[in-house]
């Protein structure tokens, strides 16, 4: 009798669909909204590895099962047995740094762009988990909740950071605050996302696949350039924004991008 490795922890939380170039990335687990366990979390940052190595994947799409998105951390994770420690068991530090923030950090510097399908309820830092990714397309039933206010929290997984960077300051004050539901379509005309799709993840897989043909290490030095601009100054922004080409100008795809333009054809970028 041949013996079978013993399944990973957490593997069957995240499900990893490959579409030609594209990646899928599925929560999946639906009776809890997707909300993250620590084994879920080693599955999820296991995907973001297969993805980072792959040099054929050139663009990622994340999405929930269910009726959800994500609901942030599944409370069950902490210890609010009574007892003499109990403060120390239901810290939420030690989680936040242990998965929720090597996460966030692996989906912010992934290699490739990344679109999220956010196709139900996103809340907590499911919020900050949608925002993490460069683009967000959203069904038009779901909502965005920063709902730590209503725990005695502060928003996690990089939402403080995130919502104003989105949003501006007076916008993203009231919702951490509130903790109110902010709908997709006022999400999109705030511009939290960048649309509303009745389908989001076939949306999100097309814009995916337009991603995947586009020169991926422009595409993902933009996102670096982009975010980091409000920490520079206008003449760091410029000095970066010189490195940045010059990397650019010695890339496959720039000559390719450059003589396709001159030769009047369709440029046949490799991502590189």
């Amino acid at each position: 009798m041949t013996q079978q490795p013993a399944a990973a922890p957490g593997a069957d939380e995240i499900l990893f669909e490959r579409r030609g170039a594209v990646a899928v990335l599925t929560l999946n687990r639906p009776q809890a909204l997707n909300s993250f366990t620590r084994t879920m979390h080693q599955a999820f940052q296991r995907a973001l590895a297969d993805v980072e190595a792959d040099r054929g994947i050139r663009a990622l799409v994340l999405t929930g099962a269910g009726r959800g998105f994500c609901a942030g951390l599944d409370l069950s994770e902490l210890d609010f047995s009574p007892g003499p420690d109990m403060l120390e068991r239901a810290n939420p530090g030690p989680i936040i740094e242990t998965c929720f923030n090597p996460s966030a950090r692996a989906l912010m510097q992934l290699r490739v762009p990344t679109v999220a399908a956010v196709n139900g309820v996103a809340a907590g830092a499911g919020v900050s988990l949608a925002l993490t990714c460069d683009i967000a397309i959203a069904a038009p039933g779901a909502s965005f909740v920063q709902a730590f206010s209503k725990i005695g929290l502060i928003p996690d997984a990089g939402g403080s950071w995130l919502t104003v960077e989105r949003l501006g300051l007076a916008r993203a004050m009231a919702l951490a605050m509130l903790g109110d539901k902010l709908p997709a379509e006022q999400a999109r005309d705030w511009g939290l996302i960048w649309s509303v799709a009745d389908d989001p993840l076939a949306a999100a897989l097309a814009m995916a696949e337009r991603l995947a043909a586009m020169p991926t290490r422009a595409l993902v030095s933009t996102r670096h350039l982009l975010r980091g601009a409000l920490q520079r100054s206008f003449e760091q922004q410029l000095d970066a924004e010189r490195d940045c080409q010059a990397a650019l100008g010695r890339s496959h795809d720039y000559v390719e991008g450059v003589t396709a333009f001159l030769q009047k054809r369709a440029p046949q970028f490799r991502g590189e």
